[in-house]
């Protein structure tokens, strides 16, 4: 039976997220710290990481950090054995690691460019998935989130090729949860509008006119994706796996947008 009060921490588990350093990536690191886990964080900038290392050991967590862009072929191989090798194992993998270079009709687009997105969005965490899976979670289980993105659920101007790298992030949730059941979960979470770096363009014009879009009268800010994503790599969501959660504050069903 499990009990209520301790679902919601990950002592003695340990994790390993990608774009770890800023925005939601820092905040699920963050978040995973406060609840007992020991973190490894990959991000391309050993200075970046260096200062979110020394963040998290101050919240008591055992920490561990490995530079390499995630859509490098050899990065995810090597940040999974850096993770084993330094912590112990791999019990979570949070793929959070994104770009999107790519902005205009996806008509016109440069097929390098959006080779790189699908490359990095798509392929990246699947090499992770994949290398998790070979670094000790077919034996002891384990839990991986994918955060996808609400533009994956719905068509959209100028961001296409990230919206379809999205998209297929969204179906290989639910393929990789079908694969690994039953020792492994595989969800998702689909960020709404966030205030984070990478979407600055999108809100930081007009935030006033962009809440009223929402039912819950805010745009989101990472610690609302980390809180999701703490419940869908706890014992608190044992019982799910293929899904994807939207956190989005009520967007889909505001009648104020």
């Amino acid at each position: 039976m499990i009990d209520p009060h301790e679902v919601l921490r990950l002592d003695g588990k340990v994790a390993l997220v990608t774009g770890g350093t800023r925005g939601i990536g820092r905040a699920i690191a963050e978040a995973f710290a406060r609840a007992g886990a020991a973190v490894c964080v990959n991000a391309r900038k050993p200075d970046a990481l260096e200062e979110t290392a020394s963040a998290l050991t101050a919240l008591g967590a055992r920490v561990a950090v490995f530079a390499g862009s995630a859509g490098g072929p050899e990065v995810a191989q090597g940040a999974v054995e850096h993770c084993v090798r330094e912590l112990g194992s791999i019990d979570i993998l949070v793929n959070n690691a994104a770009t999107n270079p790519q902005f205009g009709p996806l008509i016109d687009a440069d097929m390098g460019t959006v080779a790189k997105v699908w490359d990095v969005n798509i392929a990246g965490p699947l090499r992770f998935a994949q290398a998790a899976w070979r670094s000790g979670m077919r034996d002891r289980g384990g839990v991986i989130l994918n955060v996808v993105s609400v533009g994956g659920l719905r068509v959209g101007p100028n961001i296409g090729a990230y919206n379809v790298s999205k998209a297929a992030l969204t179906h290989l949730t639910a393929q990789l949860a079908m694969e690994l059941a039953p020792s492994v979960r595989v969800n998702a979470v689909a960020p709404g509008l966030v205030k984070t770096d990478m979407a600055r363009a999108l809100w930081e014009p007009n935030e006033s006119a962009m809440a009223r879009g929402h039912a819950l009268g805010r745009l989101g800010v990472p610690d609302d994706i980390a809180s999701a994503a703490l419940f869908l790599c706890s014992d608190a969501s044992s019982w799910i796996t293929g899904e994807t959660l939207v956190a989005d504050g009520g967007a889909r069903v505001s009648a104020r947008g």
